[in-house]
């Protein structure tokens, strides 16, 4: 459910308990506040990081979402946090990543001693927000700045094969290690992509002909969409309808994969 954590407890057996939603000391879910409709986005929880943030010995919980902004639910020991989630700033602003959906991974990148956040972003590419507070203090962190940029973008109904890619594209998420055991910290990042290709007998003037029309198509049958948003139900179950057979249409003349890949790259 979007705006919950959940938490697998392990047990002696090496085993875990079921999911379970992640509570507060109140017993109530930890969720990340908003103030009104328009800040919903920012519930949208993603990856959450168990970490000592604050230095006091025990682990807090550092969470990002959909809305690109970071919070952090102090930890109480034990497995207990505190129902208030309180948003990380740098300097009098909300640190936030360039694109949405915030991904933090809690790591010492530059090797001082304190924890920074590294990030993947919806427009891809990582992020680093640096850490200047210094060893054991409370962390002041830096606006996030590009490890790794985002790449070309690619526009729905590109043709792309797998052989084209040189790095990751979209919604990119991150992992960091030192995955070759030379002493360097190295990331790992996942991404999404559609690879689209033409289906047998379809050229590629054709494929462009066809393609340009569904767009209009499209176009139109969106606007239409949007202007029974205040009608009635059998119009929107409709337009609605509509829709998906466009969508189905795409098959006819171009064939699409969604998938994604793992990119490493390894630090000097």
């Amino acid at each position: 459910m979007a705006g919950l954590f959940q938490v697998l407890w392990g047990q002696p057996s090496g085993q875990f308990k079921e999911a379970a939603v992640l509570k507060g000391t109140d017993d109530q879910p930890l969720i990340i506040p908003v103030k009104s409709e328009s800040e919903m986005i920012e519930k949208i929880c993603t990856r959450p990081t168990a970490v000592d943030w604050n230095g006091d010995g025990k682990l807090d919980l550092v969470v990002g979402n959909f809305g690109g902004t970071f919070y952090v639910f102090k930890g109480e020991g034990n497995g207990k946090f505190s129902p208030k989630a309180e948003p990380l700033m740098t300097g009098t602003d909300a640190l936030r990543i360039q694109g949405h959906h915030g991904d933090p991974f809690v790591v010492d990148w530059d090797g001082d001693g304190d924890l920074d956040i590294v990030s993947g972003s919806s427009e891809g590419g990582v992020q680093w927000a640096e850490n200047t507070a210094g060893r054991g203090k409370l962390p002041v962190l830096k606006p996030f700045k590009a490890l790794i940029k985002p790449g070309p973008a690619i526009e729905d109904g590109q043709l792309i094969s797998e052989q084209e890619l040189a790095g990751p594209a979209a919604s990119t998420r991150v992992w960091v290690d030192d995955v070759d055991g030379d002493g360097k910290l190295d990331i790992l990042v996942g991404d999404d992509i559609t690879l689209v290709s033409l289906p047998k007998g379809v050229s590629k003037k054709e494929y462009t002909r066809r393609f340009e029309k569904w767009k209009k198509d499209f176009e139109a049958e969106s606007k239409a969409m949007s202007a029974s948003e205040s009608g009635d139900g059998k119009r929107q179950e409709a337009d609605q309808k509509r829709v998906e057979e466009l969508y189905e249409q795409r098959a006819e003349f171009m064939h699409e994969e969604r998938t994604g890949y793992v990119w490493l790259y390894k630090r000097k």
